[in-house]
């Protein structure tokens, strides 16, 4: 089971994920409660090593700037999260990095990975980061086959659960690892990772 632990914004979250066995941290590099400037994710993600993937996380910014801040931060790859075009993917593809394409799932959302050339599909909540759960029921009609992961109101108590009946390839979890919003608890952090892989 492949594990995303996002928003991460210490040095101290960085060790914690590492030491917890995450296989991928992500940084919020556009407005968020967990949003870090570029100067802060350069210095993270020379915290996370080779074996881990540092993702950059972009909602509500543009091509041209999401490939800057890509660069400038040294960033492992790109997460596109929310409406964004195909162009977009193929505007950002030009960094060299692997794309991470970022939804929710609505009647009309492509669920195959690699539609928009990316090497993941996530399928979040509707309200991104807020903690909420969604229907996994809506996965029956239209359960993606690849690398994709769930996210979206995942935590210790119920993720376990979630990958029994909605069988991704891998999740990601932020608000659900977070003392009070925007700042991780590095306990759950662990036990977010060992639940996970339990199921």
């Amino acid at each position: 089971m492949y594990v995303k632990l996002c928003g991460l914004r210490t040095a101290a979250d960085v060790a914690a994920a590492v030491d917890a066995g995450a296989d991928a941290v992500g940084f919020v590099l556009s407005a968020s409660v967990r949003q870090v400037d570029v100067d802060t994710a350069r210095r993270l993600v020379r915290e996370v090593p080779p074996h881990v993937l540092a993702i950059g996380v972009f909602s509500g910014v543009v091509a041209a700037e999401v490939r800057r801040l890509a660069e400038e931060s040294g960033i492992g790859a790109i997460q596109l999260h929310g409406d964004y075009p195909r162009s977009a993917f193929e505007d950002v593809s030009g960094v060299g990095v692997p794309l991470v394409r970022a939804v929710a799932l609505t009647a009309d959302t492509d669920v195959r990975v690699g539609a928009y050339g990316e090497e993941m599909l996530l399928l979040d909540s509707p309200d991104a980061g807020s903690g909420h759960r969604w229907d996994l029921s809506a996965l029956d009609g239209s359960r993606p086959e690849g690398r994709w992961l769930l996210a979206g109101g995942l935590g210790v108590g119920n993720v376990a659960d979630a990958v029994a009946r909605a069988r991704p390839w891998g999740v990601d979890v932020s608000s659900g690892i977070e003392a009070s919003r925007g700042v991780k608890d590095h306990g759950l952090m662990r036990e977010f990772v060992a639940a996970a892989r339990s199921a």
